[in-house]
């Protein structure tokens, strides 16, 4: 095993853990977190911690045009000044079209939570009806006390004279 570090920039420096097996196959672990559930052999989809976990589940984009701009390119190409500048600001509009459909992908999911949130409260107000008092009962009880309390008030003030 050995440690590799990547700088994104003078801010964020990257420190990967990189395990080798003996089939040359390599893993690159973010924490040792990662790298020890490896070594447990446990499924990541059965993790909740995961990004196999959320995609799987279906709470994080798993197919998108903008992922396509990620993937590493193993052909080298020549330094363009040019394509340099359109490649970097290409790179800032495709972040910014990522965060929006990321949005809308959130939006959706919320919605379903709410229209099944709202059929719970139905469902439980359908349930426990009784628990709420109707707003005419509850105005008729309020007049009652407040005449109530007149009437002890008189009561009090012709006991005094």
């Amino acid at each position: 095993m050995r440690l590799e570090t990547f700088a994104l920039d003078e801010s964020v420096v990257l420190i990967l853990e990189i395990l080798v097996l003996w089939f040359l196959q390599i893993f690159r672990f973010c924490r040792s977190k990662c790298r020890k559930n490896f070594e447990m052999r446990r499924n990541p989809r059965k993790l909740k911690w995961t990004k196999a976990f959320r995609k799987a589940r279906g709470k994080e984009m798993v197919v998108d045009s903008t992922f396509d701009f990620e993937r590493q390119r193993n052909a080298a190409a020549k330094y363009d000044r040019e394509l340099m500048s359109k490649t970097l600001k290409i790179m800032n509009r495709v972040q910014e079209i990522r965060t929006k459909r990321e949005k809308q992908f959130f939006k959706n999911r919320m919605r379903i939570k709410a229209t099944l949130e709202k059929k719970d409260a139905i469902r439980e107000l359908e349930q426990n009806i009784d628990l709420i008092e109707p707003a005419v009962v509850r105005q008729k009880r309020l007049v009652k006390a407040k005449a109530a309390e007149k009437a002890q008030a008189k009561e009090t003030r012709m006991q005094m004279e």
